[in-house]
């Protein structure tokens, strides 16, 4: 055999064994390869957006931009909580697909991602109401592997490993805990209603609670008046509307901290709800003074700062509840209404001393 078929033999030898390899790889990615991940949302940025809308129809929750926040348009303009909108961000941008599934239409409502049919939606949309991009999540996969999503701008339906799940409710996206203190830190309470007044005060040793001018012959329920103590140590709204009027506050719960600040709650009931105002003063006028070339201790430092800093936080206290009502808890509301008699109870008569038997004379 010539030496030119020789080399023209193995050019195709080499040949299949390259075509070999090429197809042994293409069937074994075909078989085992992992789907390509990729994110949902290919860029958004948060200053683009003039509104958020969460589910759909009636029950639709909207955020609207006003200057440099967010605010619940079906809570009267209610403020957002920050950390709220950019938690939904972070989650729709962390949304990752493994695969396109139908780009028709006509598969939408069988997957569960109709904005009237999805398991979660929200759109972002722009100052002029155009959508600017949003998430429609629908069911989930058999077997649990992943669910359907897609954008609300395109018809293309993907599977993600892990859609996340977006609060549906107005509340879901406001700062429910309004007041926060800590048991520590309250010097007394004084609850005033219809029937009377009354106060509370921090006992000697911080761990109890005194009952102001005690009526004779009785004693304070130790869980009781605790319970009416500590309860501005967390105070959640259940629901936040404008006062418009058309309740009565009769009641009233103020709450004086060591640093200064009162806390002055104005509650009304209607309706089976139990609504409060909330106000914070603080009562130290006397003014932060630091003269010229003097030179202050650590000590003396940290304490102007604290009073500074509980200065300005009643003022923005005061200024963000202004002409807000709050619907409470029935349970805790009753915290802050117990007349004076749930509290106390007799004092234990003392035991008689046993009389001694006669003597027996013999």
């Amino acid at each position: 055999m010539s030496s030119r078929k020789l080399v023209i033999l193995g050019i195709v030898a080499v040949l299949m064994v390259i075509w070999a390899v090429v197809q042994s790889r293409i069937s074994s990615g075909s078989r085992a390869g992992p789907e390509r991940i990729t994110y949902l949302i290919q860029g958004l940025d948060p200053a683009d957006i003039g509104s958020i809308v969460l589910g759909a129809g009636d029950s639709a929750v909207t955020l609207k931009r006003e200057g440099g926040r967010f605010v619940v348009v079906n809570k009267d303009n209610y403020p957002t909580d920050a950390k709220q909108i950019n938690n939904l961000l972070t989650k729709c941008l962390e949304i990752r697909t493994s695969g396109l599934y139908t780009d028709n239409p006509a598969n939408h409502e069988d997957l569960g991602v109709t904005e009237q049919k999805a398991r979660s939606a929200v759109k972002f949309l722009k100052p002029d109401s155009s959508v600017l991009t949003g998430v429609i999540v629908g069911k989930d996969r058999e077997l649990g592997e992943g669910s359907y999503v897609r954008l609300a701008s395109s018809d293309k339906v993907y599977v993600s490993p892990s859609a996340p799940w977006f609060g549906g409710r107005a509340i879901d996206y406001i700062q429910q805990e309004l007041i926060s203190a800590k048991r520590e830190d309250i010097q007394s309470v004084t609850v005033t209603s219809p029937g009377g007044q009354y106060s509370l005060k921090a006992g000697e040793d911080g761990k109890t609670v005194v009952l102001e001018d005690m009526p004779a012959g009785k004693r304070l329920k130790s869980s009781d008046s605790e319970t009416v103590f500590s309860a501005l140590t967390s105070i959640r709204l259940e629901d936040v509307k404008k006062n418009s009027g058309g309740l009565s506050f009769d009641r009233q719960f103020v709450c004086h901290l060591k640093d200064s600040t009162v806390y002055t709650l104005k509650l009304a009931q209607k309706d089976g709800k139990t609504w409060i105002t909330c106000e914070a003063t603080f009562t130290d006028t006397t003014p932060v003074v630091v003269k010229e070339n003097e030179v202050q201790s650590e000590e003396q430092l940290k304490k102007n700062e604290a009073k500074l800093l509980a200065r300005d936080r009643a003022k923005e206290f005061a200024i963000k509840h202004q002409g807000w009502v709050y619907e409470i808890a029935d349970w805790k509301a009753k915290y802050l209404t117990r007349q004076l008699s749930d509290l106390l109870e007799d004092e234990p008569k003392p035991k008689e001393k046993a009389e001694e038997p006669n003597a027996v004379i013999e």
